[in-house]
């Protein structure tokens, strides 16, 4: 039969051990290791203990040996043939035991002494060498331990005294601190077993509650902010997690906000290309239309389709959800404004101007996002300023202004002029989706800035915009030494 091998065994144990301790309860696995831990601690210093007092006793124990040597190494050296006049009484009384070992081998003990000391090599080699000093454990010829030391024997070559005591008295003094420290260790360990089972009950209450809450989350689908009770970072961790939910819940109320909006502006395109699709289709059975009728029913569905696509490119660009950038670079802002100004110069109707001075401006976000609310801004200011009017667009510092020459925005349409789906009574009639702002405060505010509307100096609207950047390069990469 083949047994297997220490090491194997351990690492079973240990295995089983750790995968029982995964699978237990928090509660549980934190008794588990503290009673584990104040086990070991407990064994480390029992033993350190242990040893160390050990290790005094023998050396006392040898320290005394070695002085009583010193003092009987004189008279036994004087009369080599008795041991100094030593007798089995004499050793009694002194509780030691004595033996000569000479360099050859042989070894002479006290007359009349039945039980005598075992010598060895070591003692052997003290005589032969005649220097040093040699302590060890061993036995008498009854079996009993002793502790022996052997010193070289004074004034008398190829001689070595060996004394020894017996160690029953420290043996027992150890044996009874070995129990003393078990009976402790053992009720120690049951203490800290109980210390950790309470302290882990009344420390991991706080997440208990948490967990009950997060599964009354997951169960009900209550957004409401839970009450942890605890400190450090359980309270921390409770107040992230009451933040989450209230960005849930943000996240989930913008969504409901903006379903229910673009199914309101939804109907209106929807209604009125249905109906003149459904006028198309009679017609086409009937012919009761003319074809000037005809013509301008296409218009209008062409229109229609147009304002449609433009509604729904809005709706997904805020569907985004407020989403950061997925590669967000280095960008000279000058590079998009540029870009969205040739475009609105495309666009715009004939007359209008545009005035740009752009100072350097470098940013960390997607410039196609940024292109697109600048493109919108502008688009809005194209769309309200007057034949022969100017644009004016300004980048100083880290601000963006946009100005035109139009009627401005009333003081009553300033607080929700950023809002989705929000039109003006004087834009009532006028083309948009009342997205295009609103996408462009998301752009903005996603990307670490602000936007405000105001009045320029012109009469017009003006629209300033704040992004953090540099105006170098350099600038900003200590900016974001990490990326946005």
């Amino acid at each position: 039969m083949t047994w297997p091998r220490p090491g194997a065994v351990l690492r079973s144990l240990w295995s089983r051990f750790r995968e029982g301790l995964s699978r237990a309860p928090l509660q549980r696995r934190v008794a588990l290791l503290t009673s584990f831990a104040v086990a070991i601690a407990v064994a480390v210093t029992g033993m350190a203990g242990y040893f160390t007092l050990r290790l005094a006793l023998y050396r006392s124990l040898d320290s005394e040996l070695t002085s009583v040597a010193a003092a009987v190494s004189s008279p036994v050296a004087r009369s080599i043939g008795n041991i100094g006049g030593l007798t089995e009484f004499t050793l009694e009384a002194g509780n030691f035991s004595v033996a000569l070992v000479r360099a050859d081998g042989d070894v002479k003990y006290v007359t009349g002494e039945e039980v005598h000391l075992l010598t060895g090599d070591r003692e052997l080699v003290v005589a032969r060498l005649q220097n040093g000093i040699s302590t060890r454990s061993g036995t008498d010829t009854a079996g009993r331990p002793y502790r022996i030391v052997a010193v070289p024997l004074a004034g008398l070559d190829n001689y070595a005294l060996v004394l020894g005591r017996p160690l029953n008295v420290t043996n027992d003094i150890l044996s009874s601190l070995w129990i003393v420290l078990v009976l402790f260790g053992v009720t120690g360990v049951i203490l800290a077993g109980a210390a950790g089972t309470a302290v882990a009950r009344s420390g991991l209450r706080p997440i208990r509650q948490l967990t009950a809450a997060v599964e009354h989350v997951a169960r009900t689908d209550d957004l409401t902010p839970i009450t942890v009770t605890g400190s450090g970072d359980l309270a921390r961790l409770a107040d992230t997690f009451n933040r989450m939910l209230a960005t849930l819940g943000s996240s989930r109320e913008r969504q409901q906000r903006l379903i229910a909006d673009a199914g309101h502006e939804l109907r209106t395109p929807l209604t009125s290309l249905r109906t003149n699709i459904e006028l198309l289709s009679l017609d086409s059975k009937s012919n009761m239309l003319s074809e000037e009728d005809r013509t301008q029913i296409l218009w209008d569905v062409t229109a229609q389709l147009a304002e449609f696509t433009s509604l729904i490119k809005d709706l997904v660009s805020l569907a985004r959800d407020d989403l950061v950038s997925a590669a967000p670079e280095p960008i000279d802002l000058r590079d998009v404004v540029n870009a969205a100004l040739e475009r609105a110069r495309r666009r715009a109707p004939k007359g209008v101007q545009f005035d740009a001075e752009l100072s350097p401006l470098y940013v960390m976000g997607e410039s196609d996002d940024l292109e697109r609310a600048v493109t919108n801004l502008l688009d809005n200011a194209v769309k309200w300023s007057p034949p022969g009017g100017t644009v004016r667009v300004y980048l100083e510092g880290d601000q963006l202004r946009v100005s035109d020459q139009g009627p401005g925005i009333a003081d009553v349409d300033l607080p929700y002029i950023f809002d989705r789906f929000y039109r003006a009574d004087t834009a009532r009639n006028t083309p948009g989706t009342g997205l295009g702002l609103s996408i462009v405060a998301q752009t903005v505010q996603r990307h670490g800035g602000w936007i405000k509307a105001g009045r320029s100096a012109q009469g017009g609207a003006e629209f300033t915009v704040q992004l953090p950047g540099a105006t170098t390069m350099e600038d900003l990469d200590k900016l974001h030494p990490n990326g946005f």
